[in-house]
């Protein structure tokens, strides 16, 4: 498959938007993605004739990030986080019933071609886990039997809202939207619930702020009421570091001194 004259001008307009254009290579690789389903060795060779380098750095960087794929991925990527928090809450349960149920091992693909199932690193969502991810999209509070009802609905070509995030597309199209293109789905759905918001919660029960942007407070004052030293002059100024100096210092017991005393 030849990439389009579109797909290439969108190559090159990712590459004009750095001071240095090879630092784009990781948005042109998920866009490679988003047309071809993977990173094909095309793809490869645009990209470095693009950016003036090798197809060996760019191969480099493309087997180097799990995000890129060098085989050609189902409509939807589902990963299980298998990481330590979701695993024992149910992660690794989770990832042998789907399995099983979609009779593909980890990074294979349906033979509808609908699901590549992966186990993943963690997610960053561990107040959340177990949780599952479709095209990158996150699925809270997982269960084997939930996670098998998101599977089912996907492949039936039904509609399927994250917990945190957009109604899901493809994995092509988020590929696109990872590679610095909107989709127009940026504020659909909840950002962020339950464990993500206790804190600013209580801190809104409480009436507790945080200091406007600049705002050091009174100059003056090097301390809180408590003696605390606000700044970094104060806290240096309150610093005691004579303990430390004279534990540095090697201390010899009366029998070692004694016994250079025989020296002399």
């Amino acid at each position: 498959m030849t990439l389009s004259d579109v797909t290439t001008a969108e190559l090159h307009e990712l590459a004009s938007r750095y001071p240095q254009a090879r630092s784009a290579l990781l948005p042109m690789l998920h866009l490679i993605q988003s047309v071809e389903g993977n990173v094909t060795n095309e793809g490869i060779e645009v990209c470095a004739d693009i950016l003036g380098i090798s197809a060996a750095e760019v191969s480099g960087v493309a087997t180097f990030y799990t995000m890129y794929k060098r085989r050609p991925m189902g409509e939807h990527h589902v990963g299980v986080c298998t990481n330590t928090l979701c695993a024992v809450m149910g992660g690794d349960l989770i990832f042998e019933r789907l399995k099983g149920h979609l009779d593909i091992g980890n990074d294979e693909t349906t033979d509808d071609g609908k699901v590549t199932l992966e186990h993943i690193e963690c997610n960053a969502a561990c107040d959340f886990a177990p949780v599952m991810t479709v095209n990158w999209e996150f699925f809270d509070n997982q269960t084997p039997e939930s996670a098998i009802e998101v599977v089912d609905k996907l492949r039936a070509g039904e509609t399927v809202q994250a917990t945190r995030g957009a109604t899901i597309t493809s994995w092509r199209a988020a590929e696109r939207v990872i590679a610095g293109y909107e989709d127009g789905l940026v504020d659909e759905g909840p950002t962020a619930a339950g464990a993500s918001l206790a804190g600013f919660e209580i801190a809104q029960a409480n009436g507790w702020t945080a200091p406007a942007y600049g705002d050091t407070g009174d100059s003056t004052s090097t301390s809180t009421d408590d003696g605390t030293a606000e700044t970094k002059e104060g806290a240096a100024e309150q610093a005691d570091t004579s303990r430390a100096e004279t534990e540095t210092v090697i201390e010899q017991s009366p029998a070692e001194t004694a016994e250079e005393g025989k020296d002399d």
